[in-house]
């Protein structure tokens, strides 16, 4: 069957975002320096990051409710309030930071704006995630957009079936083999890893093995190259 439902990832496979989140995090780091060392601190912040997923979700205002906590903890609660006020306003820095589309991103979008159906789907906080989107100015290639608490295979299965002829004749793509391919392969569909130079601890995962739907790209660009091998 032929390929009719495209899905692309947003943060870090449409736009760059991850770098935003080192930078602030270095910025955390020279805040705290005095109290602990890097590593430390470091490795607490993404542990607090990891206990706190259930309860924030992914996204800058986890990760800001993240860094005050760590700092609270690594401080033994004896943080300044205008430290933690530091945290507060780095994280809406991080908020107002501008998004504009990698090379390649939106003629590759109008190519195939028409021939398929065209999908975003991204985890992340609502608001943020609508705001990056608007402000990218991708908006209308897109047939619809999925701002979803998880990714999993589940999650993929229905977005595919809903707006497309279900799995098999989908395509995620993305930067996080752990939220963009692995669960997008166990759904029946294919998936198109991009890997980009910044990637969370998190979602580090291996590469797939034993099948034919799985792609690596070094770009973008090479995109409408292997969809015209696989139609």
């Amino acid at each position: 069957m032929s390929l009719s439902t495209i899905a692309f990832d947003a943060d870090d496979t449409l736009w760059s975002n991850e770098h935003i989140f080192h930078l602030t995090e270095e910025r955390f780091r020279g805040l705290l320096s005095s109290h602990t060392d890097i590593s430390t601190l470091s490795n607490s912040l993404l542990e607090t990051e990891r206990r706190n997923l259930g309860y924030y979700g992914y996204g800058i205002k986890g990760f800001t409710l993240s860094m005050i906590e760590t700092a609270i903890e690594v401080t033994g609660g004896q943080i300044p309030a205008s430290d933690i006020q530091e945290i507060i306003h780095a994280g809406r820095e991080m908020q107002d930071h501008p998004t504009a589309p990698f090379p390649h991103v939106e003629e590759v979008l109008k190519s195939l704006k028409g021939k398929y159906r065209l999908l975003v789907i991204t985890k992340g906080d609502l608001f943020d995630q609508e705001r990056k989107i608007a402000q990218s100015g991708l908006g209308d290639y897109f047939d619809g957009v999925e701002i979803v608490s998880e990714k999993t295979a589940d999650t993929y299965k229905t977005i595919f079936q809903s707006y497309g002829d279900g799995p098999e004749r989908s395509m995620m793509i993305g930067n996080s083999l752990k939220s963009d391919i692995h669960p997008a392969l166990d759904a029946g569909a294919y998936g198109v890893h991009i890997p980009h130079d910044l990637t969370w601890a998190m979602e580090h995962a291996e590469k797939p093995e034993n099948t034919d739907r799985f792609y690596q790209l070094k770009s973008i660009n090479e995109l409408s190259g292997l969809l015209d091998i696989l139609d």
